[in-house]
């Protein structure tokens, strides 16, 4: 625990005249190294804290924010947050902050990767600039690490206290008419690989020399886990227990229910020790193992403890995301079906339905085209409209999980029938 933080605590416990009270510190310390067109272009470093509180008279709640921790600055967050409770109207919703509670031991901070210094980091891209100039391309990208802390504390007895670090690595390469892209992220820096990263990215830009035109259409699909990851954050948004039950998602009434396909199984837990896992959510809701789909089957959806209390149900957050796999290679993969697409990513992910779950949104960093077995060309990058939850129904195979992020560990997934209604010219 950070001694700043608890004095910080002491500070608002002794002074704080409110009903009620949450109080939240989050502290970063960061270090981004950014390169472009074979070379470093910026550096930003530094230390950034905020202190939030927000009180309560009778239900009235008032809140505010600093970035000082002297007396004076206390002074005035507490002063402000008071006043504006006072002047404000009762909130319906309004919940008492939670007392104390159990929670899960986790290991989210690596120290190795909390001191890595700047000049590895620098090292770093300076090997990626000199691999991309081997190669006759250009590369940009960033190289960052980061390391945060967060305390809870509220006036009925909660504290939570969470660390933790992350380590990322991008690299977009640029060679004629050809880009492409990988990153790297975790929460130590010990897993990364250049060489690995490299070679993965040199593969991607020697496939997609030769480029042929591709006209939208229903086709099977071979999705990386970075760009499932992209796509099933967004449907994660949607699975919000309290819009569901008002009606305004496709996951209304489906509780329970073999919603998704069978081969689908999304979890978010505490026993992945790759995957970071906070302890307590925004609300001090203690973090434990959850099944959101098992086997197709919508088990539960997060939902916040005003809702939860509405619905005498538990309150339930998503703290990471594990997405069960296989054991198929993309080799396996591109043999059954008659021919697909490979994508590497997407972006512009928009919603096109709420209702029914639809989204939109584009390919990038390269589309392969594969028939028989075997890739065949690059094509041009297309726009897809899809409805997830539907497309985990045509699921014909998965690969094995890997980290996409810090936070998500993802199979490459098989889909046949996804949809594409345009095609990019770029």
């Amino acid at each position: 625990m950070n001694p700043h933080f608890e004095k910080i605590a002491q500070y608002i416990k002794t002074h704080c005249q409110a009903d009620d009270y949450t109080l939240n510190i989050n502290l970063s310390d960061s270090h981004e190294t950014r390169f472009a067109q074979n070379r470093v272009t910026q550096h930003i470093a530094g230390a950034n804290m905020e202190i939030g509180l927000e009180v309560a008279f009778e239900g009235k709640t008032g809140s505010c924010s600093v970035n000082q921790s002297d007396e004076a600055s206390l002074a005035y967050l507490l002063k402000t947050a008071q006043d504006i409770a006072r002047l404000n109207r009762p909130d319906p919703e309004f919940m008492p902050s939670l007392g104390a509670q159990q929670l899960p031991e986790v290991q989210n901070s690596d120290p190795a990767t909390r001191n890595l210094e700047p000049a590895k980091m620098v090292e770093i891209v300076q090997d990626s600039i000199d691999r991309a100039k081997a190669f006759g391309a250009a590369v940009s990208g960033m190289t960052e690490k980061h390391y945060t802390e967060r305390f809870m504390a509220t006036k009925h007895g909660f504290t939570g206290y969470d660390d933790g670090t992350e380590f990322g690595h991008s690299m977009t390469l640029k060679k004629d008419e050809v880009e492409t892209k990988v990153s790297y992220e975790a929460k130590d820096f010990a897993g990364f690989d250049l060489e690995r990263e490299f070679a993965q990215l040199l593969s991607q830009a020697e496939s997609l020399k030769t480029m042929k035109d591709f006209d939208p259409c229903q086709i099977a699909v071979i999705l990386r886990p970075s760009a499932l990851e992209e796509l099933l954050w967004f449907m994660g948004w949607m699975m919000n227990r309290r819009q569901s039950d008002e009606g305004f998602t496709p996951f209304t009434g489906q509780l329970g229910q073999p919603f998704f396909g069978e081969k689908f199984t999304w979890r978010s837990t505490l026993l992945q020790p790759n995957l970071k896992a906070s302890p307590f959510d925004r609300e001090g809701v203690v973090s434990r193992e959850l099944s959101w789909v098992e086997n197709g089957v919508l088990k539960n959806m997060p939902t916040n403890r005003f809702w939860a209390k509405e619905k005498n149900a538990e309150a339930l957050s998503v703290f990471n995301v594990h997405i069960h796999g296989g054991q198929a290679t993309e080799e396996e993969m591109m043999a059954l079906v008659p021919r697909g697409l490979i994508i590497n990513r997407f972006w512009y992910i928009r919603t096109v339905d709420a209702k029914a779950g639809e989204l939109t949104g584009m390919t990038r960093d390269g589309v392969l085209y594969f028939e028989n077995g075997k890739v065949q060309n690059a094509v041009n990058n297309l726009r897809f409209n899809e409805i997830p939850h539907l497309a985990t129904r045509r699921i014909l195979a998965l690969g094995p999980e890997r980290l996409a992020s810090a936070y998500s560990s993802i199979p490459t997934m098989l889909i046949d029938g996804f949809t594409f209604v345009d095609k990019t010219t770029f």
